[in-house]
């Protein structure tokens, strides 16, 4: 009993220390974004500032800020064109993969395998130079090619949902003079929701935070996303670290907020596509 114990609290204790690691950055970039510069010397970066002495000035400075707006608004678009192929792509894809068999069919899921295991720098050359060759450098298309191209990770899920859906639907379909293209819209398709908001919540969270991908393939200004802002912001504000904390946590909300709000949506995904009745 008293092992149980011991185990029980030591537990918990790890628990509350990976959750003190994880908050703990953001919490003391919240209290520095809410310091004037005086504050930042005088205080312990551990600790909130005096109520009297908190300001919200920090925030109005970046906001004031053209191209956050920029930055938004281009990763607005970057983010609801690669999801919305990613998803038609993806489930088209894992529907034939599942649903039919075909010569080579093994070496084709083999393949795409395969270039899930193959890190991304590897091909960094080739990939740049079929981008140029494309003519997408420095334009939007550049990073919506490679988020939509590069990662095959929508292809497994859907695969799983779709393994699990029983073929007895297809046959009924089919023999009430159901076409193919209406079998995947009106049955299949539907019955994908959760796998669907499983991968654009993993995918949104995936882009607005890339940093990579546009800052080498869009380095104008005016293409600036919201991490490749914050870059620029961050080598414009050396020395005001409250200013670039300010900035650090407008960036951080929309991806936070997503997290939050859907987080259940991404646990039960995942847990029900890799169940096969």
């Amino acid at each position: 009993m008293q092992k149980k114990v011991i185990n029980q609290l030591l537990k918990q204790v790890l628990c509350l220390g990976m959750v003190v690691i994880v908050l703990a950055p953001i919490l003391l970039t919240l209290f520095a974004s809410l310091k004037t510069k005086a504050d930042m010397v005088t205080t312990s970066p551990l600790l909130l500032p005096e109520w009297s002495k908190i300001t919200f000035d920090n925030f109005k400075k970046v906001l004031n800020n053209k191209y956050l707006l920029i930055g938004f608004k281009n990763t607005g678009i970057i983010l609801v064109i690669s999801i919305f192929f990613n998803v038609m792509f993806g489930t088209i894809t894992a529907f034939i993969l599942e649903r039919f068999k075909f010569r080579g069919k093994s070496i084709v899921i083999s393949l795409f395998f395969i270039g899930m295991l193959i890190p991304s720098f590897v091909t960094e050359i080739a990939r740049f130079q079929v981008i140029q060759k494309l003519h997408l450098y420095n334009t939007l298309g550049a990073p919506i090619v490679i988020y939509i191209a590069s990662d095959l990770m929508q292809l497994y899920i859907y695969r799983q949902f779709i393994s699990g859906i029983s073929v007895a639907l297809d046959e009924a379909a089919l023999l009430d003079g159901c076409s193919y293209f209406g079998l995947f819209t009106r049955i299949i398709f539907p019955l994908l929701a959760p796998a669907t908001a499983t991968v654009c919540i993993i995918k949104t969270i995936n882009i607005i935070n890339d940093m990579y991908i546009p800052y080498l393939y869009m380095p104008k200004t005016k293409l600036r996303t919201l991490t490749t802002f914050l870059m620029d912001y961050a080598n414009a504000q050396q020395g005001s670290w409250q200013t670039l904390a300010a900035g650090i946590i407008l960036i951080m909300i929309p991806t936070i907020l997503i997290y939050i709000f859907f987080q259940k949506y991404i646990l039960a995904g995942v847990a029900a596509g890799a169940v096969k009745e």
